[in-house]
């Protein structure tokens, strides 16, 4: 059987492999994002998802969805104390108002066919990592939502987890994390297995995650992150 599976921030990075790895197993990947890549090997719809309404209106246009992997991130760094709250206000909403959005679009085809998945990509920086307070604080609200969405959807055939990346080589960590930066090396110290991540590696979790061998897996945080998870419970 071919699915359809919504991906947003699908253009590059996690999502844009992610949408490969769908296609490939035989489903049909439909993009959001900005900008539309050249060679995306399904359905795309360009949106600005900071604009509600035209959300809105291309969520309507993409039709009866199978599945949704909350893939789209934003943040801005800075440390407590010097947080502008416009920041945290746009990183709120590009990150948990758009998935709360878009699974809510998508979630009434799932019921009614009783199968659905739905994927929340969070982060490792909930588990504290300096400078990330709105991102973290974001992504936070992300695993707490795919908790409680599990719980109500459980009767209902639908799954609902989180996977949580730590450093991965895209496009928005390189613009925060320079290579051969300090704050690189610093992220190097903190993963166990020694290197930054491939957005593959990620997308073969959230694979799993959609497929049918997914079904029985539902309201947890699978953690693709070189160890740096058990790095940080390591430092408490």
């Amino acid at each position: 059987m071919t699915r359809r599976f919504l991906i947003t921030g699908a253009s590059k990075g996690i999502g844009r492999v992610l949408a490969q790895r769908v296609a490939d197993a035989g489903h049909l990947p439909i993009g959001l994002a900005r900008t539309a890549p050249a060679d995306f090997p399904g359905e795309f719809h360009e949106v600005d998802v900071f604009d509600r309404a035209a959300t809105a209106d291309v969520l309507g246009k993409v039709g009866d969805v199978d599945g949704v992997v909350n893939n789209v991130g934003f943040a801005r760094m800075a440390p407590v104390g010097e947080i502008d709250l416009d920041d945290l206000l746009w990183t709120l909403d590009g990150n948990v108002r758009v998935a709360v959005q878009v699974t809510q679009a998508a979630l009434p085809a799932m019921r009614a066919a009783g199968w659905g998945r739905i994927v929340n990509i969070t982060s490792l920086v909930t588990l504290g990592t300096p400078n990330r307070s709105s991102y973290a604080a974001a992504k936070a609200a992300m695993d707490a939502l795919t908790k409680v969405w599990a719980g109500e959807l459980a009767g209902s055939g639908i799954t609902v987890n989180s996977v949580a990346p730590g450093p991965i080589e895209t496009e928005m960590f390189r613009r925060n994390t320079p290579a051969g930066s300090p704050q690189e090396a610093k992220f190097f110290e903190r993963i166990p297995v020694g290197r930054i991540g491939r957005p593959a590696e990620v997308a073969a979790a959230v694979s799993f995650l959609l497929s049918e061998d997914g079904g029985f897996t539902t309201g947890q945080v699978i953690r693709v992150d070189g160890g740096g998870s058990l790095a940080q419970s390591q430092r408490r």
